[in-house]
């Protein structure tokens, strides 16, 4: 396993006091506060599993000539330029997230989204939606690298691992959402079907709307301020957050001994130095990083940006009944990290990413088989992937929690934007096209040799994660990665 190194010459502590802050923040029981935090913060993920589910379920919709008119082909480029925009968003929101500050950066993410997605309602062209689409990404590619620090950075060391599993596993929340809103829409009982689909999307607008006004009261992380030498506020912070966890659950554990940080304020990390902690001190992180974030971006967006195609074209499934079929699918990646989340926690980090890594990939190979046979239907195809994804959600899910907690916090936000970039710009953006033309072919042996290469990917990467991935389970971020300006004490 790749331990915590010592600093690298470009990590050459800045004047700071020592700081009890982290342990704090760490030995504080579950609470109220907690669960807010967790929540307003959290529906990033459900936004995005709304876009990505109401798009998928409206894939064959907007192939009609009474709406968009749209090929294959161009239902599979507008999937991949929403992972584009992911992709650009994530680095340049990522590395600002770093240097601005976790909350601007939540909040600024959130209103390009919602501007965006409200676009999307009123295109009429091809071009129109695919521009709405990547801008739409741009938005909740930064999310990821906000929040997963903002997070990780609040949440205590002990519950991390089932929290970041759960909340990003809560995708698949806004996955049955936009199922249940897909059926609603396109029911030509309720509203014209060339009007059903825009007003989709406009309801995604109006709901980030109210998790803007939400988010406004969550604090900054006290931990970026204590790295940017704001101490005094991060003080603040942790005593408002003490006394209100106090007032829940009486007087708090006490602080571990031997727990203090020294972390003094810097100007944000060149990027001489960031390369230099990912190609040389954390080498071996950064390639398990890198096979779990590619694999698992490619094993989704490639089978569930063509789901509705899938279900339509090979099973001869209702374009208007394609939402019914999300349910299953949505209830296994939703079930999965709530029940092996606190696995993660309890068996340990390593242990659990390569089983989860590794049995979804032979059960995807497994389903894309009998799909080839012949031997699945419409029904027992959604039952086949809904096993399969109990498990790969949280693998996905890991990927994300491994990426947030082994860098150092100066770079936090850019190494998870960085990751997810390139991650899923190999994986992602490449995989709704070649899906895409797989299964415009006709084939079904095209379609599961697609299958079988994602199974492959992630059954490599689960391998390279139980060989070399970190146990950082109940851990401090410090103690996983010490800060670029600390020495312990």
């Amino acid at each position: 396993m790749n331990a915590t190194a010592a600093p690298s010459l470009s990590q050459v502590p800045a004047t700071g006091a020592t700081t009890d802050i982290p342990a704090r923040l760490d030995r504080l029981p579950w609470s109220r506060w907690h669960w807010r935090v967790v929540i307003a913060l959290g529906v990033a993920w459900i936004l995005d599993g709304l876009e990505v589910t109401l798009v998928g379920s409206l894939g064959s919709i907007l192939e009609r000539p009474e709406t968009l008119g749209l090929s294959a082909s161009q239902v599979g480029w507008s999937g991949s330029m929403y992972i584009l925009g992911a992709v650009i968003g994530a680095l340049f929101f990522g590395r600002l997230a770093d240097v601005l500050g976790r909350k601007k950066l939540f909040l600024i993410t959130l209103a390009v989204y919602m501007a965006a997605t409200l676009a999307t309602a009123f295109s009429d062209a091809f071009w129109f939606f695919a521009v709405c689409r990547f801008v739409t990404g741009l938005g909740i590619g930064g999310e990821y690298a906000a929040i997963n620090s903002a997070i990780d950075e609040l949440v205590p060391a002990r519950v991390r691992g089932r929290v970041s599993l759960a909340i990003n596993g809560s995708f698949w929340v806004g996955a049955a959402l936009g199922a249940g809103l897909s059926l609603v829409v396109l029911d030509p009982a309720v509203m014209p079907v060339h009007w059903g689909w825009r007003f989709g999307f406009i309801l995604g607008a109006v709901l980030a709307v109210a998790i803007l006004l939400v988010r406004r009261d969550v604090p900054e992380s006290p931990r970026w301020l204590l790295a940017h030498g704001r101490a005094d506020e991060a003080e603040a912070i942790v005593a408002d957050i003490e006394k209100r966890v106090a007032a829940e659950h009486g007087t708090l554990p006490p602080i571990p001994a031997h727990t203090g940080v020294s972390m003094g304020a810097r100007a944000a990390p060149r990027m001489a130095d960031i390369v230099h902690v990912l190609l040389h001190t954390y080498r071996r992180r950064s390639v398990v990083a890198l096979a779990l974030m590619v694999s698992q971006a490619f094993f989704y967006n490639a089978i569930f940006f063509t789901y509705a195609l899938v279900l339509t074209r090979f099973h001869g499934v209702a374009d208007d009944r394609v939402g019914l079929y999300i349910f299953p699918f949505a209830a296994g990646n939703v079930l999965g990290p709530l029940l092996l989340g606190p696995l993660f926690d309890r068996i340990g980090r390593r242990k659990m990413i390569a089983f989860t890594y590794i049995v979804s990939g032979i059960g995807l190979a497994l389903t894309g088989w009998a799909f080839m046979e012949g031997w699945l239907t419409a029904f027992t195809q959604a039952l086949c992937w809904s096993a399969v994804f109990f498990l790969a959600s949280a693998a996905a899910s890991s990927a994300y929690l491994t990426v947030s907690e082994v860098f150092p916090i100066e770079m936090r936000a850019l190494a998870i934007s960085l990751f997810y970039a390139v991650g899923t710009g190999a994986g992602g953006f490449v995989g709704p096209i070649l899906f895409g033309a797989l299964i415009e072919s006709g084939s079904p042996t095209a379609v599961a040799a697609g299958y079988a290469f994602g199974a492959l990917l992630v059954i490599v990467a689960g391998l390279l994660a139980l060989r070399f991935a970190v146990n950082a389970e109940r851990r401090s971020l410090e103690d996983i990665a010490a800060p670029m300006t600390s020495t312990r004490n």
